[in-house]
């Protein structure tokens, strides 16, 4: 098998569903050999990378590891899904306190164990503000770091082929911007359904407005949906997601749905966040463009802003990140 590269995968709680299935489509997809499974609890690590090796994936290397120091050592890129998934009836946001604490001591390994690598995926909710604090304390540059946020887009998507009854990639142009939990910015003005903007269908018999608002609905609560429906949270979308976005950054085919991004622009008026913009993912790293939709919808994505800073605020008051005139001192990328 041929790979993109020979650099060091880490993924960061590969004991869980999440990892296990990173594990197992990072492998699928030929990203490297060289795949290092890490988590604290290590009967389940064994279990996953014995299950990785009964794939018997052509040229593949899993390692694994409790140790933080000798995952990190020589890693180029990682994915982390090492928080606490999110259960019944919790939004992301209740994940907040005790997942941004995972994100700092994160930034803190990357610093002290990895420098030099090139880029992180963060997938743990709440996800836009585990993915700044990683950023903070990691000292990396903001082009990065990024979050898994396609989900929401793809989630719209897959929403709007059910109502219309057609194939999900006829549905094309999806996009929710802003924050990845209950406050997203669900844009209809860059979709299109077989070609047709979706703005010209929306109030009409087609779609009415009572059904557009229960698609928004859905496509917020998506991932409450999949609790209801499994008995736990998602883990084969989001494992699949954060793997493509990792290709990209490998030097794969671009990655060009929404990503959580560091966001500090005076002439857009969000500053000092960590969210879903238009972006693309390659080899570079993280780049944003400015969103465009209509005036309520970028009403809405002002919302989102406004919900992410008070979260930003709340981990601030935690102790859990300095004021944001000191983070220049932590990270002088930033």
């Amino acid at each position: 098998m041929e790979f993109l590269t020979d650099e060091k995968l880490v993924i960061v709680g590969a004991a869980g569903m999440i990892g296990s299935n990173m594990a197992q489509t990072a492998a699928m997809l030929g990203l490297t050999p060289n795949i290092c499974l890490y988590d604290v609890y290590e009967p389940g690590l064994a279990g996953v990378t014995e299950e990785m090796r009964h794939c018997g994936f052509e040229g593949v290397n899993f390692t694994y590891t409790t140790n933080v120091k000798e995952a990190f050592k020589d890693a180029k890129y990682i994915i982390s899904s090492g928080g606490a998934p999110r259960k019944e009836g919790m939004t992301r946001e209740d994940l907040l306190k005790g997942n941004a604490g995972v994100a700092e001591q994160l930034g803190k390994d990357i610093k002290a164990y990895c420098p030099d690598v090139k880029h992180v995926v963060i997938i743990f909710n709440p996800a836009d503000i585990t993915g700044l604090v990683t950023l903070i304390w990691s000292g990396l540059k903001p082009s990065q770091v990024s979050t898994l946020a396609a989900l929401d887009s793809i989630r719209l998507q897959s929403e709007l082929a059910k109502h219309f009854g057609v194939a999900q990639s006829d549905v094309t142009g999806c996009r929710t911007y802003g924050g990845h939990g209950e406050a997203m910015a669900v844009f209809a003005s860059t979709a299109r359904v077989q070609g047709t903007p979706l703005l010209d269908l929306i109030g009409t018999p087609k779609l009415t407005q009572e059904q557009w608002a229960e698609i928004k609905h859905k496509t917020v609560q998506g991932g409450s949906n999949i609790i209801k429906l499994r008995g736990r949270s998602s883990f084969q979308s989001p494992a699949y997601n954060a793997v493509k976005m990792i290709q990209a950054a490998m030097g794969g085919d671009k990655f060009t749905l929404p990503a959580g991004c560091y966001v500090c622009n005076d002439k857009l008026g969000f500053k000092n966040v960590m969210m879903a913009m238009p972006t693309t993912i390659d080899k570079t790293g993280v780049h944003f463009t400015e969103p465009t939709g209509t005036k309520e919808e970028i009403d809405g994505l002002q919302k989102s802003y406004e919900h992410l800073c008070k979260m930003r605020d709340e981990i601030v008051e935690l102790g859990i990140i300095p004021a944001v005139d000191k983070w220049k001192e932590m990270n002088p990328n930033l």
